[in-house]
């Protein structure tokens, strides 16, 4: 039997396979994030009151922060750096004295009048900057009244990044320390200094000092390293004048 075509029946056309995988998989994304979402809501839901009860402790341990540095931190910063006014007055008067020092040095450490001294404030206000600051000051006048143990005491308490402050500090240890005759830590904080903030101001005399220590204790190569270094990162330097002295000296002990 023959077979014929319908006339005007239109051929029905396949959607293309890849077409409909990604409709399947966009309803599959879709269907996932309602399930995640479902689940998000849910786990909120079941944890809602510690959650708003977290959210409310650290805005009140912010709040309570800010409150802290407003009304007792920058208070007392200021209370403490006041203070220091009345020994630092005394210090500088004291390093520039030709007479008496030693008693304008006391007052400077133990205050009077009411007053506090650099041993007071850095009790008192200890953690504050000008507490901080205190100890170097209390282990300055320590170190010019020949205290050398409460100098280093003092000086070991103190902390800063300033590019000056911080190496002499460390080289006052030292210079307590060869005071003493205990060579080999004077040695250690010397070298502390050269290293810890270089620079062309106090890195050169740490390095001297350093050197002669060195000699003092029979290390005359390690003395010359010391020299040879202000020779050549401190040409600059008015100690690197005479340095070529220094030099020829470690060298003609190593003989």
């Amino acid at each position: 039997m023959a077979t014929y075509k319908k006339k005007g029946q239109k051929k029905v056309k396949s959607a293309p396979v890849d077409h409909i995988e990604e409709e399947s998989a966009t309803a599959e994304v879709f269907k996932n994030l309602e399930e995640s979402a479902s689940r998000s809501e849910q786990w909120i839901e079941k944890y809602q009151k510690p959650l708003f009860s977290g959210l409310v402790l650290v805005v009140v341990l912010i709040l309570g922060y800010i409150a802290y540095n407003a009304y007792v931190i920058e208070p007392k910063e200021q209370e403490a750096a006041n203070e220091l006014s009345f020994p630092k007055e005394n210090f500088e008067e004291a390093i520039n004295a030709t007479t008496d020092a030693e008693s304008l040095f006391s007052l400077a450490l133990e205050g009077a009048n009411g007053k506090y001294g650099f041993v007071d404030i850095a009790d008192k206000y200890s953690g504050t900057k000008a507490g901080n600051l205190a100890n170097y000051y209390a282990g300055l006048s320590y170190l010019k009244t020949n205290d050398y143990k409460n100098a280093i005491a003092y000086l070991e308490k103190f902390s800063s990044s300033d590019a000056l402050l911080s190496p002499a500090a460390l080289g006052a240890i030292g210079d307590a320390f060869a005071d003493l005759d205990q060579n080999d830590d004077a040695l250690s904080y010397y070298e502390k200094a050269a290293k810890v903030q270089p620079n062309a101001s106090t890195t050169p005399l740490y390095l001297l000092k350093a050197g002669n220590t060195a000699l003092d204790l029979g290390d005359a190569k390690k003395a010359e390293g010391f020299f040879s270094e202000i020779k050549n990162k401190y040409p600059e330097s008015a100690l690197a004048d005479n340095i070529e002295m220094h030099i020829n000296k470690a060298k003609y002990a190593q003989n």
